[in-house]
């Protein structure tokens, strides 16, 4: 039998009952116990089938992994039945609503905030039966109202305890959920669930937040809410946090932590275990000692895009009339294990067909094969298009600008291709994988050398005479794809014989060598001008263009217009690696 009660100070929260059974005690016999299960899932990012638009075709990749809500469906119902449905719950750490064309094309091409027709997420969520969900940072591209759309649509509450209104501090969405479990012929058993979200979004989507909402320190707002939650008769307390665990940021110190969930877990007493995200790791099972009390704290992440499902065991022994948690484990579970379950693919099918309707559209044709897959050491035509549309579409917005114009860009996905022949919009979504929006600011040559310097770090430093392998060349210190800027408008080489810091070198305008103080305008995209990698000068650049237009869409809207999309048109060799001065290729 199902109850609900107000558990959230200040606030209503949905509070659901479900009935648990515990052994019968005798006299003599061991304390009660009673194993309650918490299943979670994180970074979705808007899979729902186990599909990949890009490609066209069923989702695969070298592990042989599955993704989609459709899969976590069927993992969850098999729990259910195994564990009693009764003994179970199902949360979320965060990155929904974003990631996937199907997910932008309910947001961006027939938004649900006009047409009223559910998000394929939260319709997908519903069906299964989430208890809470948790806003990653991604959550708050498509705005504050798309965002608001779906938090209504949600039957589950969507959690976010340091995401506070800027004037206020008052928490802008419902902080902590308590869930009643009924224990039959005892007390019930109470989990509560904190859910903490990434400070992060200040910088990402501050075109979205600033002036509206502010994110505080895990850490922090753990501190001030887990008290509340054990306050409101918690047995069990889970955090729900969009935070890797390894303590370090993307960013610099302006902003608190990043990926802070070992240190909620490490400095915050009460809590037996945090289900974390964005980090998209496969963590079955990690446990912290808390400073504070020397008890040991159990962390799982479940990957990413539905590949993993995390699963929580929490013994509870009545010790004083109270349900006190006397054992945790977790582990994760693999979904490409399980078919899609029927339901969920039957209810997404529309929604799904639409979308793949939408990205198989042509746009236009391509005159050759062009390829990314060189693009992380190569000069490549594919992201000369990208320059190319970038550098009209600042030069067209500022008609009286008479200072050069540079673009920024970056090799997103190494597997994007515009095939000879016909392009569709799958193709152009694929070389361009987020949904970032242009801008333009004015930096200096020297700016430019210290940015160019700093994107330089990509790469492993190459010993003279060492052989020249691709792998091993870069992504030095971890640093992804998306982190390797490339400029057009002036031409440079890349030594990767030095040391950081000393690689740029040649760096020239119109052949000759840029001076110091000779200023520019640069196309950059939104994420990097907010500080998204943490590249210098940028953030405090004086910003000359922002009209907020998607990057993807301008690409597309060039190719339909173009008609023929021809290397020919935009393509020059403007950068190449070298070793010692020699070209390394």
């Amino acid at each position: 039998m199902q109850t609900k009660k107000l558990a959230l100070a200040g606030a209503a929260a949905a509070l659901c009952g479900v009935a648990l059974v515990a052994p019968p005690a005798y006299a003599g016999s061991p304390a009660k116990t009673v194993t309650v299960t918490v299943m979670g899932t994180s970074d979705l990012h808007g899979n729902v089938l186990n599909w990949d638009y890009f490609k066209d075709a069923a989702y695969s990749d070298s592990q042989g992994n599955a993704v989609g809500l459709a899969k976590v469906s069927s993992l969850v119902n098999k729990i259910r039945a195994e564990r009693g449905a009764d003994h179970t719950l199902l949360f979320d750490s965060g990155d929904t609503i974003q990631g996937t064309p199907l997910a932008y094309y309910y947001a961006m091409v027939e938004p649900i905030t006009e047409t009223g027709e559910i998000h394929p997420m939260a319709k997908a969520m519903n069906a299964i039966g989430y208890d809470a969900v948790t806003l990653g940072n991604h959550e708050f591209n498509y705005g504050l109202p798309l965002l608001a759309t779906w938090v209504k649509q949600m039957k589950a509450p969507v959690l976010g305890a340091n995401a506070v209104h800027e004037e206020t501090g008052e928490p802008a969405y419902t902080p902590y959920v308590i869930k009643t479990m009924k224990v039959k012929g005892d007390k019930p058993i109470k989990v509560g669930v904190l859910g903490l979200t990434n400070p992060g979004v200040a910088i990402w989507d501050k075109a979205n937040v600033q002036g509206k909402l502010r994110f505080t320190d895990l850490v922090e707002s753990a501190k001030k809410w887990v008290p509340v939650v054990r306050k409101a008769g918690a047995d069990v307390v889970v955090v729900t946090a969009h935070a890797g665990d390894n303590g370090m940021s993307s960013y610099g110190d302006d902003l608190p932590v990043e990926n802070a969930s070992a240190m909620v877990a490490e400095e915050v007493p009460g809590i037996d275990a945090v289900l974390f995200g964005h980090a998209h790791n496969d963590v079955p099972q990690r446990f912290v000692t808390n400073k504070v009390t020397g008890q040991q704290v159990l962390l799982t992440e479940p990957g990413r895009w539905g590949n993993r499902l995390s699963t929580l065991d929490f013994q509870l022994t009545k010790q004083r009339g109270t349900w006190v948690v006397t054992g945790r484990s977790s582990t994760t579970l693999d979904t490409n294990t399980v078919p899609a379950d029927p339901k969920i693919v039957e209810l997404l099918q529309p929604q799904h067909d639409t979308t793949v309707g939408y990205v198989n559209k042509v746009v236009a044709k391509s005159a050759v094969d062009m390829s990314a897959a060189e693009s992380p050491y190569k000069d490549t035509e594919i992201l000369d298009y990208i320059q190319r549309v970038q550098t009209e579409a600042v030069e067209q917005a500022l008609p009286d600008n008479t200072l050069p114009v540079l673009s920024i860009a970056a090799p997103f996905s190494r597997s994007a291709v515009f095939p000879a022949g016909d392009i569709r919009v799958r193709d152009v979504a694929g070389l361009y994988v987020y949904d970032n929006t242009l801008m333009a600011v004015k930096l200096t040559g020297a700016q430019i050398k210290d940015y160019l310097e700093y994107s330089a770090r990509y790469f492993n430093q190459l010993a003279p005479g060492a052989p020249v392998d691709v792998s091993k060349l870069t992504n030095a210190g971890g640093t992804p794809d998306y982190n390797y800027d490339q400029l057009s408008g002036v031409s440079y080489d890349i030594d990767v014989a030095k040391p950081v810091g000393q690689r740029i070198t040649d760096l020239a305008y119109e052949g000759q060598p840029v001076p110091a103080d000779k200023e520019f305008i640069v196309a950059i995209n939104n994420y990097r001008q907010s500080g998204g990698g943490g590249f210098p000068h940028v953030t405090g650049a004086e910003v000359v263009y922002n009209a907020q237009v998607e990057i993807r869409q301008a690409l597309i809207e060039y190719a339909t217009a173009q008609g023929t999309i021809d290397p020919a048109d935009f393509a020059v060799p403007n950068w190449k690696l070298t070793r010692d001065g020699a070209p390394l290729f």
